[in-house]
């Protein structure tokens, strides 16, 4: 029987941490386990959960690990515990693909599409200079986009605010045209006063959804924040497991659910997060700001989740400013993208070959990212 024997963390730039598993027979697992800006927090959690749990063990018992890290432990579930079990649950499903010579969707049944759309990012966290952006990407071949919407926000702001946000979105409209789909991200940022305002107001201008309209802890407010638009409604990024999907699919608001294959439990659990929206009519359009074996491990799963519609992908991102997703793979091709798409990956496991070499020596610069804080005039803290 093939065992667990070692493991390996990199933290590397621009803000990701890489996991490398390897087995008694020669084969090696690679996962990303992170919370962005949280590396070394979530690093520990996966040390604690490989030495107390997975060493020793039998790799291909991906469920029964699963079970056992989450379930192990008294205190469970959020966003360190879950990231640590989402990159430990990737590693696992690369190393059971390469054993079996298969990509990880052939053995969750086959793929259910051959490509996936995805969405490029324009405007930064302070939304500016949009409609030349969201001009330079589709000529460069995409044909969806995502903006924030807004920057810093007061709890009750003024008309202006409201009219920036909205001629931001219009301007990329006159852009680019109504065969481009724009995603407009609130990112928390607003609260439910202005987020019934913004989603109302932004409408007109047709984004193909409003995203995060408010924190997670708020979702009992997207009902009322529904009757005042048409727009689909999206969130998730910053929910983890099934159990924290549940109430939002009963009460019928979110049209789109964004789990994070780094966040949510790993491919083992946003599998059963996408067969549960897809008994309540609910897309998938899983969050993915991150590095190539979060990108790899959404893509596994997209092609099996019939309800998949649109991939997030963090190229030339405006985080990725030291280094970006293509420069840790040896055969960046297999993520080029064809007029919006991106092919379904075909080969072992992830799909991707890691640049080993490459991720040693960026394992050793100095970076330590942290997303800024934000206040207010008045000084308070503002949401980022």
């Amino acid at each position: 029987m093939s065992e667990i024997t070692d493991y390996e963390l990199f933290e590397v730039p621009p803000r990701w941490l890489f996991l490398r598993i390897e087995t008694s027979d020669g084969l090696v697992g690679w996962g990303e386990p992170v919370v962005e800006g949280r590396a070394k927090t979530v690093r520990t959690a996966v040390e604690e959960l490989m030495d107390n749990y997975l060493l020793g063990e039998d790799p291909s018992r991906i469920e029964d690990h699963w079970q056992t890290m989450y379930r192990g432990g008294f205190y469970r579930g959020g966003p360190v515990l879950m990231s640590a079990i989402a990159g430990i649950d990737q590693a696992l499903w690369d190393i059971k693909g390469k054993r079996f010579g298969a990509p990880v969707h052939e053995l969750m049944g086959g793929k259910a599409r051959d490509r996936i759309r995805v969405y490029q990012w324009i405007g930064g966290d302070r939304p500016s200079d949009v409609a030349e952006q969201a001009r330079e990407q589709v000529e460069a071949g995409f044909t969806a986009l995502k903006m924030n919407a807004t920057e810093e926000i007061e709890r009750v702001d003024d008309p202006a605010t409201i009219q920036a946000a909205v001629d931001r979105l219009r301007q990329v409209r006159e852009a680019v045209g109504d065969d481009i789909d724009i995603g407009v991200d609130f990112h928390g940022r607003v609260t439910k006063p202005m987020a019934k305002r913004l989603v109302e107001e932004l409408e007109p201008h047709e984004p193909m959804f409003v995203e995060e309209p408010v924190l997670p802890e708020h979702n009992d407010a997207l009902p009322e924040i529904a009757q005042h638009t048409t727009t689909p409604i999206a969130t998730g990024e910053r929910m983890f497991s099934r159990w924290d999907y549940k109430s939002l699919f009963e009460n019928g608001t979110v049209d789109v659910i964004q789990p994070d294959l780094s966040h949510a439990g790993g491919i083992t659990e946003v599998k059963k997060i996408a067969a549960m929206a897809e008994a309540y009519d609910v897309a998938m359009a899983p969050h993915c700001p991150l590095g190539p074996l979060a990108l790899a491990s959404c893509l596994q799963v997209d092609a099996t989740a019939a309800n998949a519609f649109i991939q997030e992908q963090s190229l030339d991102i405006h985080y990725n400013e030291t280094s970006d997703v293509l420069d840790y793979l040896a055969d960046p091709a297999v993520f080029d993208y064809d007029d919006g798409y991106v092919d379904i990956p075909d080969g072992p496991g992830l799909g991707v070959e890691v640049d080993e070499e490459y991720v040693r020596e960026q394992a050793e610069l100095d970076h330590d990212w942290h997303n800024p804080v934000w206040r207010h005039d008045d000084g308070s803290v503002a949401e980022w």
